[in-house]
This record gives structure tokens, sequence and C-alpha cells, in this order.
């Protein structure tokens, strides 16, 4: 047999596509494996029964090796999975119709001394193959109802993301913060990941108990070999005839290569197969539906550092922080989508909360956590103080967020005082007004076209913006210092 003739062929069927949830049935190999183990065992149970009938045989005369035939005369189960021509395991039992049928008129008296040596053989490895496949079955039951769990949750929340990302259109991208297209797409990463682990160890565990196969069969083999060898020492010190019957069953087993029967299989069902070649999936070349939905796509993240909310703490901590399309401004422990759920610790709406212009790298967010945490509930609103790695950063952020927030005020310089809002001081003359409501709007509008606005030229902590003439009241967003 040449080198070429033992190359695995490919096996579409059982390749893995780059779709998130692949409409592949993940016990196929598995089944087709314990479906051959069956044929092996069936092939063993003809051989038991067999030498089986053949001890009763040997009782009585020739009307018995009629039930020795009848137990060979119908073609092997699951035969499929046998080469059907000559030098194979259907071709042997072939053989052995045909010599068994010269027997009829055979006597034989080895009852006993077949009963003690050729049956214990095939008992034995009756036991051996049938422990295979309950390996098998068990072993590829437990992982694929693994990956129908991952599969199902996966898709579970692909369909999430697919609702929610066409509810951004409808409503104007206001939405709950465990809804968020953003979060929900991290959420899809994080479940597809757990997902394609489960997939990648089933199919390593499959091409394992795979590769064995080839050495289990030849052992399979080995042993039939075995048992008929020891069967024709027996039934063959007969009459020269019986002899020379049984010797060529053996030849015929004998001619039988460990590795034909194997190689024949993958010739003919080899796409069912693993395929060893096929790379283990990957993350990064899976594709999903909206994956790039424009409200998945942050306006700003990156790590701030936040002053703790903790009066008796002073310190400040580092986190990951994102403003969705959404107008969301969600805090996260970090930015690592695989190793646990991402979801939110913070989640400020931003149109309900009060924005601080930055000083220097800090600016602040005054605003209530709209997550679902018991601890959001009760905190209700605060102020929250953030610090930017540079003063570029904070006026980045700052920006970021009066866009998401829809803000229609200007931006004004923070001081270390707090600002008063509505004094009379705070009025400034009529032109001033409308120059800051002016300076709002245009500011509005290029957060709607996605341009960056600078901020205007500082003023004083005690101004606010006025509503002129053409804002409808309660539309301004608020800015303070």
């Amino acid at each position: 047999m040449s080198g070429d003739s033992k190359t695995m062929p490919l096996r579409q069927g059982t390749t893995f596509s780059d779709e998130a949830v692949p409409e592949i049935d993940p016990t196929t190999t598995a089944g087709l494996l314990t479906e051959r183990l069956q044929a092996w065992k069936h092939a063993v149970v003809y051989l038991e029964d067999y030498v089986g009938a053949v001890e009763k045989v040997h009782k009585a005369h020739s009307k018995e090796y009629e039930k020795v035939l009848k137990t060979i005369s119908h073609p092997l189960r699951e035969g499929h999975h046998f080469d059907q021509g000559l030098g194979g395991v259907a071709g042997f039992f072939e053989n052995m119709r045909v010599n068994t049928q010269a027997m009829v008129n055979s006597n034989t008296e080895t009852e006993k001394t077949l009963k003690g040596t050729v049956l214990p053989i095939l008992e034995r490895l009756h036991k051996e193959i049938k422990a295979k496949h309950k390996e098998v079955s068990h072993g590829a039951d437990k992982s694929a109802k693994e990956i129908e769990k991952a599969r199902n949750a996966t898709q579970k929340h692909i369909e999430l993301l697919g609702q929610h990302s066409a509810s951004f259109e409808s409503t104007g991208g206001k939405l709950n913060p465990t809804d968020d297209p953003y979060v929900l797409k991290r959420g899809v990463l994080h479940r597809l990941n757990k997902q394609i682990v489960a997939e990648n160890n089933h199919s390593n565990d499959l091409l394992h108990v795979q590769d064995g196969f080839q050495a289990f069969e030849a052992h399979v083999v080995q042993v039939v070999q075995e048992a008929m060898e020891a069967f024709n020492q027996v039934a063959g010190g007969q009459a020269e005839k019986t002899r020379a019957l049984y010797a060529d069953m053996l030849g015929a087993a004998q001619r039988i290569p460990g590795d034909f029967e194997w190689q024949g299989f993958q010739a003919r069902d080899g796409d069912r197969l693993v395929n060893p070649n096929d790379p283990p999936r990957s993350l990064d070349a899976i594709t999903f539906p909206n994956q790039s939905h424009s409200s998945t796509k942050p306006l700003i993240e990156g790590s701030l550092e936040r002053k703790s909310r903790n009066k008796l703490s002073w310190g400040t901590q580092s986190a990951y922080y994102v403003v969705t399309p959404s107008k969301f401004l969600h805090e996260f422990k970090d930015d690592d989508n695989l190793q646990h759920d991402p979801k939110p610790e913070l989640s400020i709406y931003l149109p309900d909360a009060v924005i601080g212009a930055p000083s220097g790298d800090k600016f602040n967010v005054k605003g209530k956590d709209k997550g679902k945490s018991i601890s959001s509930k009760l905190a209700g609103t605060s102020e929250l103080s953030f610090k930017a790695h540079s003063p570029a950063d904070a006026q980045k952020w700052f920006e970021a967020i009066s866009v998401a927030a829809g803000a229609t005020g200007p931006a004004y310089e923070s001081t270390p005082a707090s600002p008063v809002v509505g004094g009379p001081e705070s009025q400034g003359s009529t032109s001033s007004k409308m120059s800051k409501v002016d300076s709002g709007h245009k500011q509005q509008e290029a957060g709607i076209t996605g341009e960056t606005v600078s901020s205007p030229t500082a003023m004083s902590p005690t101004d606010k913006v006025a509503s002129g003439p053409t804002t409808p009241a309660g539309e301004e967003k608020k800015i303070i210092g």
C-alpha cells in the first residue's frame, strides 16, 4: 500500500465555518465512530456465535453443522463499514461460509477444548470493544451537551443584540444600560469565546479518540487471528479435509492487514471524520450580525482615574470608561471581554446628568447610576470626579460626553469654587446670553454630525446657560465648572 493511500482526505462535513453558531451536529464524528465499534462488536459476536455453534456441533453429526452455517448466513450488521471485496472482513466471512458448507458432513468431538480455549479469547475481545464503545459514546454525549448549551447561550445573546440594535434606531438610542448594543456585543464575544473553547476541546477529544482507532482495530484483528489460530489447532486435528477447511478460514483472517478496514473506511467515510489539519477556531476570524453596527462603536473609551465615592476613602481607582452612542457613560473593571462577562459597574445616562468642564486633567459628572445593581438603586445622584492622563485627554472626554448628553450650553472652565446657578450677577447682558445659547446649539449640531467642537472661551463659574427666545424650556443641558 502506497504512502499516498494513507493520506486522510478532507473532511468537509466536520470543518467548522466562521459563523458564530455553525449548523453542524457535534456528534457526527462520535456517532460514526461508536457505530463502527458496534460493527466490530457484532463481527466478534459473529465469531463467538460461530465457535459456540461449532462447539455444539462437535457433539452430534452432520446435521448440527447446518446450525453452524446459520450463525454466519446473514450479512454483517453495519456491513457498509467493511470493504465488500476480497481481503477484508466481509471477504473473510464469505470464505467461512464456503468452507463451513463443506464441513456439514464432518464429525468432531472437540467440544470441551473449544469451550475452554477459543471462546474466552473472543469473549474478552467482545468486552474490550464494548468498553471502548461506552467510553467514546459517553464522552461524546457529555461534550456535545456542553457545546449545545454554549451555542444556545451565544445565539440568545446575538438575538438580543439584533433586537436592541434595531430598537436603537427606532427609539433614538435611549435604552436601558443592560440593553446597550455595545454591552450586548461584548457579551456575545464573551459567550462566543466559551463556545469556541468547548468546540475546540470537543474536536481535540474526538481527534484523540480517532487517532487511536487504527491501533485498536489492528489489535482487534490480531486477537481475531489468535482466536482463529486456536480454533484451527483444535478443530483441525480431525480429518484432513476438516483441517484443510479450517486452515483456509485462518488464512482468510490472517490475510487481513491490521489497517485494511480502517484505510477503506477512511476512503469511504473520511469526509465525516475530524481533519487533523483543520486549524482551531479563532475569535478574530468570526463575524456575527450587528458586529459593526454604529450603536456598538463608542464615541470615546479608555482608562480614567475616579475619586472614590466612599467618604472614608481619599484615594482614586482606575477603571475602563466608555461613552456609547446610546448616551451612556459606562464604567468597566477593564477592557477584557474574555475572562469574565463585561457588565458595567456604573452606568450614567448623560442626557440626565450635569457635566463639569475640565480643569486641567480633571472633570466632573453629576448623575444617577442607571444600573440594575442594588448599590446603584441606593446610591442616588452623586458627583463623580475623574482624572484623565492629560489636560488634552480630559478635553476629549468632556467633548465626547457633551455630544452624547446633547448639551445646549457652552463649556465653562472649572474652578475650585462651587458654581452658583441663578444669582442676579450671573444673568449678564442679553447679547451675552444669546451668544452662549448659539454656541451651545452649534455644539449640539456638531455632536449629531460627529464633529469635534472646541470649548468656547472660559467664563465665570457663576455664569449659567440662559434660555434664549428660540430655545424651548427644559431642552438645555447645564454644564457646570
